[in-house]
């Protein structure tokens, strides 16, 4: 039976705000640095531009059409349950088998979703009715389009189970943050961390542009040597101040 509540930590106000500030390609990275290189949703888009996204995974996972299966199943099928169950500040995250050739969620749906506080929608699939879901104002991350319903190639299984989305996998729980260039996924027990290590580093980041701006050498600013640390800690306050 589906855990349809489960979120192992809950963000604070810190780490929301943290990672709000930091770029999937700074997240990406300290992934990368903990020894995890497959964190990035791969070739996933995002439908408007200047997007952002934040939430609890609430994972769906679709597979190859399976008739007599829909026919034996009783009540809501797992995509109406996960619709209907996801609660705010989550992220309905879909494992459609990188299938371009069929919808895996509607305007409807995604009207439904957002009314009921989640903070965006993903699939490795298509995305259907996406000229109404991009007039929503609600982030979503999609391979394609395409006009078919689910039910031409796919069987809603199951929700809130580990699943495979482009090519990562996923928790329940997990942290998903998107931007203009894509979706990462943090799992929630690295969460903090990455998402300290990742403010960090994009402050001493922001300086290094100030300073290669102003005409340093990128040696020595970035990453910041020893001999500069206590300038970057200037600036620091200063710009804490």
């Amino acid at each position: 039976m589906a855990d349809e509540t489960h979120r192992p930590i809950e963000m604070t106000g810190d780490m929301r705000m943290k990672f709000n500030a930091v770029s999937t390609a700074t997240l990406a990275g300290q992934m990368q640095r903990r020894g995890s290189r497959n964190s990035f949703l791969n070739g996933l888009k995002p439908l408007n531009d200047g997007q952002r996204m934040l939430g609890y995974a609430h994972t769906l996972r679709y597979v190859p059409r399976r008739e007599d299966f829909e026919e034996r199943e009783e009540g809501p099928n797992a995509q109406r349950r996960a619709v209907e169950s996801i609660d705010s500040e989550s992220v309905l995250i879909c494992e459609a088998r990188e299938e371009p050739h069929a919808g895996t969620i509607g305007d409807i749906f995604a009207m439904r979703i957002k009314a009921r506080g989640a903070t965006g929608f993903v699939t490795d699939g298509a995305l259907r009715d996406t000229p109404a879901i991009a007039e929503i104002d609600f982030p979503v991350y999609h391979q394609s389009s395409h006009a078919a319903t689910l039910g031409r190639l796919h069987t809603p299984l199951d929700h809130q189970v580990p699943i495979a989305c482009a090519g990562v996998t996923v928790l329940p729980g997990d942290i998903i943050i998107g931007d203009g260039e894509g979706v990462v996924v943090i799992p929630a027990l690295l969460a903090e961390g990455v998402a300290n290590d990742s403010y960090q580093q994009e402050l001493e980041e922001e300086w290094a542009i100030e300073r290669v701006a102003a005409g340093d050498s990128s040696i020595g600013t970035f990453p910041i040597a020893k001999d500069r640390r206590p300038e970057f800690e200037e600036w620091l306050k200063a710009r804490g101040s």
